[in-house]
């Protein structure tokens, strides 16, 4: 069951992704032959109207074959009026646009649902206070809410940090306990730490961990459509972040993850609900987004850079250069995806 419901999470991805390119094309007249979700043998199809829509047999991808387009040999080109090849380079860019845009809209609508149905935070209640650190010493107490730091609110538990951590030298934290509210003055403790990519930084913490006091928070349509923004914005921000640290070589090749881990993190969201499934479906819907908006020949980047290319100089890509290209980012993301899978195995066998 966790297999079949990762694989309907990434088919409905891709299904997105593959309809952005689809409806950009249609807009601008081209004909799309075959709309696939999955690579391989096709298992089954249908024709509506002029295009075939399929379901192929290995279901870790898909693709939209439009007349004159072959991604396997971009040599091979029509230039009949209905083909992809006879359009505009701008027109071209777009309908390559259109696929990483769908999926950053797709995670814009699942971060909406989420704000409807509800997002868990846990308030500002400390739980404990550690033995010989700045809370202890300024005398906060388990249970002590924390209404502000450094004069500004302080909402849920999450708060907390970032306030600490934009501040500098002593703080001021106003608390409340037992119906009374108390302020307290105290200077934060620098320690060593590593941040979500495995690098060392510095950072202040007071000494405290929190209540299990979880609330739903649920916002209105305005409150919704800027926490959505928010959410999208922030995980591309992460992705963009995470594909700079991979090709810097600032985060090991050894934390790249592939199939394997993509249907195991989707397995465990399923099992915590459906807001836990929406927020990993969002978070992946962006990924293959910005992934694909890299520059490599074989993604939709790699087809926009040639088409930047022709819109600047006026001329074609000399069509071995092409060739030659796109061979050499088929190896690329078969290499990746060949990393991916190793390392998904070798974490699966410790």
């Amino acid at each position: 069951m966790d297999i079949v419901i990762a694989l309907l999470v990434l088919s409905f991805m891709i299904f997105f992704h593959e309809l952005g390119h689809f409806a950009a094309a249609r807009l601008f007249g081209v004909h799309v032959e075959i709309f696939s979700i999955g690579f391989g043998k096709r298992l089954f199809t249908k024709k509506i109207g002029d295009t075939e829509w399929s379901l192929s047999a290995v279901p870790l991808g898909g693709y939209v074959k439009m007349k004159g387009q072959d991604d396997t040999d971009p040599t091979k080109k029509v230039y009949a009026p209905d083909s992809y090849n006879a359009k505009k380079p701008w027109q071209r860019i777009v309908i390559l646009l259109a696929g990483p845009f769908a999926n950053f809209l797709t995670a814009f609508a699942l971060y909406i649902a989420i704000a409807f149905i509800g997002v868990p935070k846990l308030l500002p209640v400390v739980g404990a206070v550690a033995e010989n650190t700045p809370a202890m010493q300024a005398g906060i107490q388990k249970n002590d809410r924390i209404l502000s730091i450094a004069g500004k609110p302080i909402r849920y538990w999450e708060d907390i940090g970032k306030r600490i951590n934009e501040t500098e030298g002593d703080i001021r934290l106003l608390i409340e306990r037992n119906g009374t509210q108390h302020a307290l003055a105290l200077t934060p403790k620098r320690i060593e730490d590593k941040n979500i990519f495995g690098e060392k930084i510095t950072r202040r913490i007071i000494g405290i961990s929190p209540a299990q006091h979880i609330v739903t928070v649920r916002y209105n349509p305005i409150e919704a459509l800027r926490y959505a923004w928010n959410e999208t914005i922030d995980a591309a921000t992460l992705i963009f972040k995470s594909v700079e640290k991979l090709v810097t070589g600032a985060v090991g090749a050894d934390k790249l993850g592939g199939i394997i881990t993509i249907v195991d993190v989707t397995a465990k969201a399923s099992h915590q609900g459906i807001v836990a499934l929406f927020f990993f479906t969002a978070l992946i819907s962006v990924n293959l987004g910005v992934l694909n908006l890299l520059p490599i020949p074989a993604l939709d980047g790699g087809h926009i850079v040639f088409n930047l290319y022709e819109l600047v100089t006026g001329k074609e890509p000399h069509k071995a250069v092409l060739y030659y290209l796109t061979v050499a980012g088929w190896a690329i993301l078969l290499g990746l995806m060949g990393l991916g899978l190793y390392n998904d195995i070798h974490r699966l066998t410790g």
